[in-house]
């Protein structure tokens, strides 16, 4: 961060403060991790030095629990948590879809690599996001590609046997790629302190 930026936001890292946890909608069982538990791991006093921008104030997080039916009628648990700053977005996700990390590369396109995460199994990949505009002098809005956000998929236990999985991602605002060292920095803090998360 330059000293201009640092000047910029008004902050010293010693002043930052978690935003307060909004949660819209958790509607799961005590044995999943919630959206107001990920979101609470997730909205960290250190986030912003975690990301590399110390002095920047966190400025909303939310977190949603909810469930999700598939084609199928299949239903799974999902949950996630997001905290927005001025330069990223950073959110974490709960899945219970079964599905093993160390199958999942072969799903997640060419960017996806194999990874380790405190010793647990892990993919790294990219995917776009989507930009929302809004031209307030004609009262319309509209959508278009946005930059691409880093993720982070690691399994729960460290045999990455499927049940359960955390999905990290990381995008910045202004559209560049992301620091893949701030992204692994972020996943290693959070992620033990998620309901779920098995150590060793």
């Amino acid at each position: 961060m330059g000293a201009g930026e640092f000047f910029e936001l008004g902050h010293s890292p010693e002043d930052v403060k978690p935003a307060v946890c909004s949660t819209t909608k958790d509607e799961l069982p005590a044995e999943y991790a919630s959206g107001a538990k990920l979101c609470a791991a997730l909205n960290r006093p250190d986030l912003p030095a975690l990301l590399g921008t110390p002095a920047e104030q966190p400025l909303n997080a939310t977190g949603n629990g909810r469930r999700i039916t598939f084609g199928s009628g299949v239903k799974i648990a999902a949950s996630e948590a997001k905290v927005q700053l001025k330069t990223h977005t950073v959110q974490v996700s709960a899945s219970y879809d079964d599905l093993p990390v160390d199958q999942a590369v072969e799903v997640l396109g060419v960017t996806a690599q194999q990874q380790t995460v405190l010793g647990h199994p892990a993919v790294v990949y990219s995917y776009p996001t989507i930009a929302i505009t809004f031209d307030f002098g004609n009262g319309k809005t509209g959508s278009g590609p946005g930059g691409v956000a880093r993720h982070v998929m690691v399994a729960a236990d460290a045999k990455g046997g499927g049940g359960t999985s955390f999905d990290v991602v990381v995008w910045r605002e202004d559209g560049t790629l992301p620091d893949d060292m701030a992204l692994l920095r972020v996943a290693e803090q959070v992620l033990p302190t998620v309901p779920g998360w098995s150590a060793g």
